[in-house]
């Protein structure tokens, strides 16, 4: 956590945060979601 705490890009702050955690649940869904089509064909 040592990168946050002195980030420049302004991650460490609340609404960074909520983006970094809401982009990483979006890869994770999208990934989720191509894993399940392709195994059900």
């Amino acid at each position: 956590m040592l990168l946050l705490q002195q980030d420049p890009t302004g991650l460490s702050s609340p609404l960074g945060t909520v983006l970094v955690i809401a982009g990483l649940v979006a890869a994770i869904v999208v990934g989720l979601r191509a894993l399940w089509y392709n195994r059900k064909r």
